[in-house]
């Protein structure tokens, strides 16, 4: 168990020129070395196992929410089925591979009562303290084309979002061969296009059995770097992370972002902050933009019903669109070809995307949770600040570290390790910095940052 002590950390610098130096208080486990099962599952991502998933996908014709499910070559049917079982096959009993089914009611994007069906594969945590933890990544392997009600036309999605679909497949595969603290779920869901309805069925399904999702990311046309314009941009990826949620009603934990300031530090803002260190680490050369909106401009994805159940939840998608292939029928005007065939893929794009993607999920489920109950002191009226959490539940757990950046900055900027402590005093005044705290494990896998809530 942590001492309860306090202990005080000088600060030089207090963000005068910009980011802090902290002289350390302690010495702690060293969080900047590369873990080498992460580096292993990295580099076993394959551009060309990518590249077969996506072919097969785009084989089945179309795979319109409410296409063929009898025929084994064509429509939603034997696209499901055959995710299903090549999950099977390369799990190799390590994942726990299960439909998740229901019918939707005739509605706006629904033209008849029709099952909706996802594919869920999941790899059980091995700490006790940990497997109820949930990290959740998808894709849609649903398409459609300019007409959103047409079962029928063809409708290959290579982009959107047999990519997004491939990636899960792919990351499931690889990381299927290595253990984890935390439970991974790599699901790929049905009738995004009519609504986000296999991922909202999902998403409310985990609430209603208060299932611990500390965070999801949706993958969703991931699968090009060239732009409409003809730009390539092959070294970037968007991040999606939502601030605070657009309801009419605040709820007490929103209200107290806003009162304190920290709208830049909701459980999605946190989580994208640790995704963009975690994969720039792990994949050299490759950027990870974090856009501060929930999606594009009034757009959505299927990481959005998740937000609406509470949930940290994060989309990846291109740098730039190209809408030409992207909810068009197929066909070639004034020598232009339009449709969202595989020709427009980069699989080595696609590839780094998914790495990204695995090695955020890998450092996610071998790290400590985020702590709880982080509160900072303000009782008394002085220009140091006090921080204080409740213990982590997890036996590795070998301290905690106070992070902080300048109100104006969108990462952390600084660092102290203070030790396996439940309070610790910083030199630095909470009215010009927003802090966290995170946890840190044995072998120096950190967990996302907590923003503190006023203690009074």
């Amino acid at each position: 168990m942590p001492h309860v002590r306090r202990i005080t950390l000088l600060v030089a610098g207090l963000f005068a020129a910009g980011a802090a130096s902290a002289a350390p208080a302690t010495s702690g486990p060293d969080t900047t070395r590369h873990q080498a099962q992460i580096d292993k599952i990295v580099a076993e991502i394959s551009p060309k196992r990518i590249e077969g998933y996506i072919n097969k996908l785009v084989s089945f014709e179309t795979r319109h929410t409410m296409s063929d499910t009898v025929s084994e070559t064509r429509g939603i049917g034997a696209a499901r089925r055959w995710i299903k079982s090549e999950l099977e096959r390369c799990g190799a009993g390590k994942l726990q591979v299960s439909f998740d089914s229901h019918v939707a009611p005739v509605s706006a994007r629904i033209s008849r009562p029709t099952e909706i069906v996802n594919v869920v594969a999941t790899l059980p945590g091995t700490q006790d303290a940990s497997k109820d933890r949930l990290y959740v990544v998808s894709g849609h392997y649903d398409s459609r084309n300019t007409d959103v009600m047409d079962a029928e036309g063809k409708a290959p999605g290579a982009n959107d979002d047999a990519s997004g679909t491939a990636a899960v497949m792919e990351m499931a595969c690889v990381m299927a061969k290595y253990k984890f603290d935390a439970t991974l779920v790599f699901m790929v869901v049905a009738a995004e296009e009519q609504g986000l309805l296999g991922a909202g069925h999902w998403a409310k399904q985990a609430r209603a059995n208060n299932l611990n999702v500390a965070g999801m990311f949706t993958n969703d046309i991931i699968g090009s770097s060239r732009a409409d314009d003809g730009r390539v941009d092959n070294k970037q990826v968007r991040l999606f992370a939502q601030s605070i949620p657009a309801t009419k009603e605040m709820s007490d934990a929103v209200r107290q972002l806003v009162a304190t300031g920290g709208e830049n530090d909701s459980i999605s803002r946190q989580l994208a902050r640790h995704v963009k260190e975690q994969g720039e680490r792990y994949v050299k050369g490759f950027k990870v933009s974090v856009i501060q909106r929930h999606d594009r401009y009034l757009r959505g994805g299927d990481h959005m019903p998740f937000l609406e159940q509470g949930y940290a939840a994060l989309r990846f998608t291109e740098p730039n669109e190209d809408f030409s292939h992207q909810h068009q029928n197929l066909r070639t005007e004034g020598g232009k070809v339009y449709g969202d065939l595989i020709e427009f893929v980069d699989f080595d794009y696609t590839a780094k995307v998914a790495k990204v993607n695995a090695a955020a999920l890998a450092s996610l489920a071998l790290a400590p949770s985020a702590p709880k109950e982080v509160k900072v002191r303000t009782d008394k009226l002085v220009n140091d600040s006090t921080l204080v959490w409740a213990a982590n539940p997890e036996p590795d757990v070998a301290g905690y570290r106070i992070v902080w950046r300048d109100t104006t900055a969108a990462q952390w900027e600084g660092a102290q390790y203070v030790g396996n402590v439940l309070e610790a005093t910083v030199k630095l005044s909470k009215d010009n910095v927003f802090f966290g705290v995170q946890a840190i494990d044995k072998e120096g896998n950190v967990s996302p940052a907590t923003y503190p809530a006023p203690l009074r």
